[in-house]
């Protein structure tokens, strides 16, 4: 997976939940997105989910899959995965 996309992905969550004060050097590739960690949150987290269907065409379906979504938005890495996983 490349570090440019873990590096989009990160300036996208900066972008989407304006979080004007951090940098994508400010975000590990693999610390937890919600609660600890950058300490998203549920609203956070449908943000994030829009800006990642609107820039990728990423769908998830959290209420369907519950347990995949939490895997798929534990991390930048995760969603990297996520979306190069959709790309194809």
């Amino acid at each position: 997976m490349s570090e440019a996309l873990k590096n989009e992905i990160k300036q996208l969550i900066i972008d989407s939940l304006d979080l004007e004060d951090m940098t994508i050097e400010d975000i590990d590739n693999d610390e937890p997105l919600f609660v600890e960690g950058l300490g998203l949150d549920s609203i956070d987290a449908l943000e994030l989910g829009l800006a990642l269907q609107k820039n990728y065409g990423v769908r998830v379906d959290p209420e369907a899959e519950p347990e995949k979504t939490r895997q798929h938005f534990s991390s930048v890495s995760a969603l990297a995965a996520l979306v190069a996983s959709q790309k194809s």
